[in-house]
């Protein structure tokens, strides 16, 4: 069955907010990189890995279900952060955002009665759910740390050995 227009629509806005969610975490890992932080950059590049990934996963169910996608300029994204801590945060409030037109999007599906998207959107929530979790976790680990450069040190290390997943090729995906 054909994407509905308004279904469509949004689900194309949504494809461009995953890849400028992957712009914004790359320039983070650009930030990190630039601060001598290799894992912190390593865990934001993975960061932008993931989002390019849900920007297919979106892309290619618009054309599964015979919709067009439009394809949008991205934004500029910021390229600067006063600390670690305020980047992170920054990353929790994008995570909570990004639910949010999530949850925009199951709206708009309900709406019009689109089964199949809100079936695919839930595979979505669950994901957010996970980001808001791991961006919570080391900004609860950077309040505990503050400025202990040993700590830092330690906590850069763990996060320089997390790999990407391509988790929207798992099993019910």
């Amino acid at each position: 069955m054909k994407l509905k227009e308004k279904v469509e629509s949004i689900l194309n806005k949504q494809i461009n907010a995953e890849f400028w969610s992957a712009y914004l975490y790359l320039s983070m890992s650009a930030w990190f990189q630039e601060k001598g932080l290799k894992g912190f950059a390593n865990w934001m590049f993975v960061q932008y890995q993931e989002e390019n990934t849900h920007a297919i996963k979106l892309y290619n169910f618009v054309i599964e279900r015979q919709g067009s996608v439009k394809l949008q300029p991205i934004g500029a994204v910021p390229s600067d952060w006063e600390d670690i801590r305020t980047l992170m945060e920054d990353v929790y409030k994008h995570e909570c955002l990004v639910t949010e037109m999530i949850y925009d999007c199951i709206e708009v599906a309900e709406a019009e009665k689109d089964r199949a998207t809100m079936s695919m959107l839930q595979w979505f929530v669950d994901e957010q759910i996970e980001e808001e979790a791991n961006t919570d976790d080391i900004i609860n680990q950077l309040k505990l740390i503050g400025n202990d450069g040993q700590a830092i040190y330690l906590l850069d290390k763990e996060l320089g050995s997390r790999v990407f997943v391509d988790s929207t090729q798992s099993a019910g995906a």
